[in-house]
């Protein structure tokens, strides 16, 4: 349950989805597996395999999603191997070259046998709205990604108007400020890894591991013109991240503080599932409302207000009904 990278995104408009209409839509695309002519699948499954709805609502206005794809494995080379063998085995026979066109067709009458048998890879990627503060949470450090799975919720429930963050400033330049002056804003520590590039033509990159980050040295780079895209922060003593000039968390450790506090909740995977996901939601909410103060606020035109309907969605109850879920691995980044 924990996410191990996030991009994050801006909810705006005048209402939001509650749990009941998130879960409508949701219903209406769900996820089926590969057919035989497919390349690909994905839709909407149930956040967790004990769950049986597409939505899972938790205490605070949050909603957790889960999209599902599945994508046919056939590699280029197997196919090519085919074609070889088809193409020798027709000019050893008839006495005649293959053209270039008949090659093409050949191709795809291949690809159309071996589709049907080919390996299936399956792939998850968890995302949850956070109706109260406004932000969607996608656990991915990829921005084709997350843009994936923010299309099917638009697809699904037209027009969602979600926009990545905008800040005041940017993040490559508060964090190049940080680094120069050797600290991190309140609520957050430097850790210490970080990356710094040249912003020159010659576009030379200083990536530094398990380093004192106030070192002389540093400073040095940043004063020779370097500007930080990556740099590893900690905040509050509770999760440790990458922070990117893209404005991504990367390789996000929720400390041990954390992983106690949740593993407290019970023993029944439904109650461990909920603790979870509402200790997660609630610290990365935080996290992320602390981060964009730090890099100045929003742009005007991304703040808004809080949905009417929102407060609701806290006290909205869990859906409890079991259903199988098959065994897949996570969207890796």
């Amino acid at each position: 349950m924990w996410f191990r990278q996030l991009t994050f995104y801006r909810l705006s408009g005048d209402t939001l989805p509650d749990a009941a209409q998130l879960a409508d839509a949701l219903e209406k695309k769900p996820f089926h597996p590969c057919g035989g002519l497919d390349w690909f699948t994905e839709g909407w499954v149930p956040p967790a395999k004990h769950l049986a709805s597409p939505v899972f609502p938790a205490q605070g206005g949050c909603l957790a999603v889960l999209l599902r794809r599945e994508d046919k494995v056939l590699p280029a080379g197997v196919i090519r191997d085919q074609l070889d063998s088809r193409v020798s085995e027709i000019e050893a026979q008839e006495m005649r070259n293959v053209g270039r066109k008949e090659k093409l067709a050949l191709k795809e009458q291949i690809t159309d046998d071996l589709l049907p048998r080919a390996f299936v890879r399956s792939q998850r990627l968890s995302a949850y709205l956070d109706t109260r503060r406004r932000w969607m949470m996608v656990d991915s450090g990829t921005a084709s990604r997350a843009e994936a799975l923010v299309s099917q919720l638009r697809e699904a429930l037209p027009p969602f108007p979600a926009a990545l963050p905008r800040t005041a400033l940017s993040p490559h330049a508060a964090m190049t400020a940080w680094l120069a002056d050797g600290a991190a804003p309140d609520g957050f520590e430097l850790d210490a890894d970080c990356e710094l590039k040249d912003s020159s033509e010659n576009g030379a990159v200083v990536r530094c591991s398990r380093i004192d980050l106030t070192a002389e040295e540093i400073r040095q780079h940043i004063a020779t013109g370097k500007v930080v895209t990556r740099l590893g922060l900690i905040w509050r003593e509770r999760i440790r991240f990458m922070l990117t000039d893209t404005l991504q968390l990367k390789r996000i450790q929720f400390l041990d503080v954390l992983q106690e506090e949740a593993s407290h909740a019970g023993d029944d995977i439904a109650s461990l599932y909920e603790a979870t996901f509402t200790l997660m939601s609630g610290e990365l909410g935080e996290l992320v409302d602390e981060l964009v103060e730090a890099l100045g606020g929003l742009e005007d035109s991304q703040l808004g207000t809080v949905a009417s309907h929102a407060a609701p969605l806290a006290a909205s109850p869990a859906p409890s009904v079991p259903a199988d879920g098959d065994a897949d691995v996570p969207w890796d980044d």
